[in-house]
């Protein structure tokens, strides 16, 4: 039994390499009430990766087209591939009751924020910056690509304050135990509770 009607928007960021896709994903089998917003990206699909499953792969006369259209809450440029997030995607999800995961960066985040203010932002840091370089060197991605993620670590990171929660993913159980913790406490918050629950339990006294 739910106690609110309305959906929670939770938001997780981290560095590249941090493990939030990991996370994410295991909070998605564990959590059947929370539901991933797929975000558009003009970026190649990886190894494994459906279309309409982890991301909507649309070129960038597509992308431009939607910015126009206004069909993005919040929307960027990262290493040279667009990322975007759907109004309609966010606002179907919420309507229906579900909570939603959003696996975004520093940017798009402040943006969710600004619009949905009740919205829950959680940062994951990984166990230090050298466990850092070894995961992203285990990546079959040019080096370019890789320097380019490690010079951002520093941009993203000094961000940690805008966040709501903080938390390290030294270890995979503990981390998503944490972020499970979080999700329930926010779920109980007296802001979130639907006062026509409360008024109808009162009724049956």
């Amino acid at each position: 039994m739910k106690l609110n009607t309305k959906g929670i928007i939770f938001v997780i960021s981290a560095p590249s390499g941090t493990g939030k896709t990991t996370i994410c994903e295991r909070l998605l089998k564990s959590l059947p009430d929370l539901k991933m917003s797929i975000s558009h990206t003009t970026r190649k699909p990886r190894t494994g990766e459906r279309d309409g499953v982890d991301y909507y792969f649309i070129d960038k006369t597509k992308f431009k087209e939607m910015i126009s259209n206004n069909d993005f809450i919040e929307w960027a440029e990262v290493y040279g591939n667009f990322y975007g997030t759907s109004k309609k995607v966010i606002n179907e999800l919420l309507n229906s009751g579900n909570d939603i995961l959003l696996d975004i960066d520093t940017q798009g985040a402040k943006n969710i924020k600004k619009i949905y203010p009740e919205s829950v932002l959680i940062f994951m840091l990984p166990p230090s910056i050298e466990e850092l370089k070894r995961r992203l060197s285990k990546r079959k991605e040019k080096s370019n690509i890789i320097k380019s993620r490690l010079d951002r670590v520093v941009d993203e990171i000094i961000q940690y304050e805008f966040y709501d929660y903080l938390l390290i993913n030294d270890n995979l159980e503990k981390a998503l135990n944490e972020i499970m913790c979080i999700i329930f406490a926010e779920r109980l918050k007296i802001n979130r509770i639907n006062k026509k629950f409360i008024n109808n339990f009162l009724k049956k006294i």
